[in-house]
C-alpha cells in the first residue's frame, strides 16, 4: 500500500508534466509534433508507476519513474521558458532535462532488467556517472540556461563557471553512455537463450537513443531549417527506451510480466510465481498424498521448481540421495542447507533470481527440512528393518535350524538302532536347549512378557537375567498402564539395547533403570557406572536406529556421557493421558 501512495502521485505528476510543458510551449491548438511527443513519452511513467506497484521490491520501476519525473518538470519548464513566465522556476526546472538524459542515457541501460548493478566493478561507472549528471544539471542552473531566454551580455564569472561545468559534465555523460552500452552488448552476447531477447532489445533501445542524441546536436547546430531533424531526435530519445522495455515485458517476460487476454480485455499478469501461502499449500498436499519418501522429494524438488520458476531444482540426503526436478546443466546458483539436507536451485527461466526468490525459498525451508526429513528417517528405518530381517534370519539358519536337523537326525538314528535310556535322555535334553533357543529368540523379536504383562513386566523380567547389579523404578499406577504396541516395542527395545551397551561396552557394575510418566510423556532413564565414552563417537549403530524409531512415534532420545563418568541414555515418547 506504501508503494502505490508513493508511486501514484510521482506518475500523475511526471505525466501532468509531460502533457503540459509541450503545450505551454507551443498553445493551443498544439501543433502535430507536440502531440507526437506527449505520445511517446507517457509510457515511462505509466511504465515506471506500474512496476513500482506491481513489483515494489524492485529498483527498476522506481528508477524509471524517477527518470519520468525528470522528464515531465524538465519540459514544464520549457514550456515555461518559451512564454517568458516564471524566468528562475523555468531555469531550475529545465535544468532537470539534464537529469532526465543522464538517467535514460546511463542508469536506464547500466542497471537493466532488476534495478542492479551488474557487478561490483560497475560501481565506480554509477559514481561517476551521477556526478556527471549532477555537474551537467547544476552547471546548466549556475549559468542559468534557459533554450529561450539566454542571459543577457556579458557573462560573469560565476556563469562562466556553469558553462564550463555544464559541457564537462556532458562531455562525462556521454562517455559513460558509450562505456555502459558497450557493457550491455557485452551481456547481451553472454545472456541466456530467455534472457537474449530481454537485452536485444535493450540494446537496439539504446542504440535509437544514441541516433536521436546525434540527430539532437546536429539540430542544435543547424538551428530552424533542421527542426524536423530536432523533432526526431527528441522523439527518439523519449520514446526509444521506454518502447523497447514495453517490449521486452510483452514479447519477454521482462519482471515476470506476461501480457494475455481474459475475455475480451487485454491484461497484464505480474509476478507469475505462486505466493508463499500457494507454494505451501500445494507442497502440503502433495506430501500427504505421496507416501514413498523418494518420491516425497521428488515432489518437493518440483515444488520448489514451479515455485521460483527454475529451470532445475534438486534436493540432496545426507546419505547422497538426490532427487532432480527437471534438467540439470551446471552448476547451482543457489543453494540452502535445510534440515537434514539441502536444497539446490538452477538459474531461473527468465533473469536472476531476486530477493523475493530467496525470501520465498527460505519460506519453504522448515517444511522442507520436515519433509526432507521424513524421507530419510523412513529410508533408515526401512534399511534398519532389513537389517534386523536379516539377522533374524541368520540366527534361524545358523543356531535353531541346526539344532533342530541335529534332533532329527539324532531321532532317526535312534529308531533305526533302538536307542536306551542313554541316548533318548541326550535326545530330550537337545529339545529343551532348542526351545530355550527359540524362545530367546522370539523374545529378541517380541518378548512374551511385554505382550502379556505390559513393558513395566518386560523391562523387569529382562534386566533380572543380568549379570551384574541392575535396579528397576517406576511408579505403582504405571505398572497397570498399557500403551500402544509399538510404543511399548520402542521403549523395551530402547532400555535392552542400553543396558546391553552398559554389559558389553562400559564394564559397567550397577546399572539403573527408571520408568516413568508425566506431561503426557512416558520416559525411559538407563544409567551405569561404567567407563563412558564421547557420545560425538559414530559408534552407536543401535542406538541410531532406535532414535529413527523413537523420532517416528514423536519422541527423543539424548545420550549423556564422559570418559570415565559413566552414560545416561533418556529416551521419551508422547502417550496420551
Amino acid at each position: 500500500m506504501s508503494s502505490r501512495l508513493v508511486a501514484a502521485p510521482l506518475a500523475l505528476i511526471a505525466a501532468g508534466g509531460v502533457v503540459a510543458g509541450p503545450l505551454l510551449e507551443s498553445g493551443l491548438p498544439a501543433p502535430p509534433q507536440q502531440w507526437a511527443f506527449i505520445v511517446l513519452a507517457l509510457p515511462l511513467p505509466a511504465l515506471g508507476w506500474l512496476l513500482a506497484v506491481r513489483r515494489p521490491e524492485v529498483r527498476y520501476g522506481w528508477l524509471l519513474l524517477a527518470a519520468a519525473l525528470a522528464l515531465g518538470l524538465g519540459v514544464v519548464g520549457v514550456g515555461l521558458s518559451a512564454r517568458g513566465e516564471a524566468h528562475s522556476l523555468a531555469t531550475v526546472l529545465t535544468a532537470l532535462v539534464a537529469v532526465f538524459y543522464g538517467l535514460t542515457w546511463i542508469f536506464v541501460p547500466l542497471l537493466f532488467p532488476d534495478g542492479r548493478l551488474p557487478g561490483r566493478r560497475w560501481r565506480a561507472v554509477a559514481w561517476i556517472s551521477g556526478g556527471a549528471v549532477a555537474l551537467h544539471a547544476g552547471g546548466n542552473l549556475a549559468w542559468g540556461y534557459n533554450p529561450y531566454h539566454l542571459p543577457g551580455g556579458p557573462l560573469s564569472a560565476a556563469q562562466w563557471a556553469g558553462v564550463y561545468a555544464s559541457a564537462a559534465g556532458q562531455l562525462v555523460t556521454w562517455v559513460m553512455s558509450v562505456v555502459v552500452f558497450c557493457g550491455l552488448v557485452l551481456r547481451w552476447r553472454r545472456s541466456g537463450r530467455v534472457e537474449r531477447g530481454q537485452y536485444a532489445w535493450m540494446v537496439g533501445g539504446m542504440a535509437a537513443t544514441a541516433a536521436g542524441a546525434v540527430l539532437l546536436s546536429l539540430f542544435n547546430i543547424g538551428g530552424a531549417q533542421h527542426a524536423a531533424v530536432g523533432l526526431a531526435g527528441v522523439l527518439a530519445v523519449v520514446g526509444s527506451l521506454p518502447a523497447a522495455i514495453a517490449v521486452a515485458v510483452v514479447r519477454h517476460r521482462l519482471l515476470d510480466v506476461r501480457v494475455g487476454l481474459r475475455g475480451s480485455r487485454l491484461h497484464l499478469v505480474f509476478d507469475l510465481r505462486p505466493t508463499v501461502d500457494e507454494v505451501l499449500s500445494d507442497l502440503g498436499t502433495a506430501l500427504r498424498e505421496t507416501p514413498e519418501p523418494v518420491e516425497q522429494l521428488g515432489r518437493l524438488a518440483a515444488a520448489v521448481r514451479t515455485g521460483l520458476d527454475l529451470r532445475w531444482a534438486a534436493v540432496t540426503l545426507p546419505d547422497g540421495t538426490r532427487v532432480v526436478a527437471g534438467h540439470q546443466e551446471g552448476a547451482a546458483v543457489l543453494e540452502l542447507p535445510v534440515r537434514g539436507g539441502r536444497i539446490e536451485c538452477g538459474p531461473r527461466q527468465a533473469g536472476p533470481l531476486t530477493r523475493v526468490d530467496r525470501r520465498l525459498l527460505e519460506a519453504l525451508a522448515v517444511p522442507a527440512g520436515l519433509a526432507i526429513q521424513s524421507a530419510g528417517l523412513v529410508t533408515r528405518l526401512i534399511n534398519a528393518q532389513e537389517a534386523e530381517r536379516r539377522r533374524i534370519e541368520r540366527n534361524i539358519h545358523d543356531g535353531v535350524q541346526q539344532q533342530l536337523v541335529a534332533l532329527i537326525a539324532g531321532l532317526e538314528l535312534a529308531r533305526a538302532t533302538g536307542a536306551g535310556p542313554d541316548m533318548l535322555a541326550n535326545l530330550r535334553e537337545q529339545a529343551r536347549q532348542t526351545l530355550a533357543d527359540l524362545r530367546e529368540l522370539a523374545a529378541g523379536i517380541h518378548p512374551s512378557a511385554l505382550s502379556q504383562g505390559g513393558l513395566v513386566e518386560a523391562v523387569e523380567e529382562r534386566c533380572s537375567r543380568l549379570p551384574v547389579r541392575t535396579t528397576v523404578t517406576s511408579p505403582p499406577p504405571l505398572r497397570a498402564r498399557r500403551f500402544a504396541d509399538e510404543i511399548e516395542g520402542a521403549m523395551y527395545f530402547t532400555v535392552s539395547e542400553a543396558v546391553a551397551n552398559a554389559l558389553k561396552h562400559a564394564g559397567a557394575a550397577t546399572i539403573e533403570v527408571g520408568l516413568a510418566l508425566d506431561g503426557g510423556r512416558l520416559r525411559a532413564t538407563v544409567a551405569d557406572d561404567g567407563k563412558g565414552f564421547d557420545p560425538a563417537t559414530p559408534a552407536r549403530r543401535g542406538l541410531a536406529t532406535l532414535e529413527d524409531r523413537l523420532d517416528a512415534l514423536g519422541g527423543s532420545l539424548t545420550v549423556d556421557s564422559e570418559p570415565g563418568k559413566g552414560t545416561r541414555v533418556e529416551a521419551w515418547v508422547p502417550v496420551d493421558g
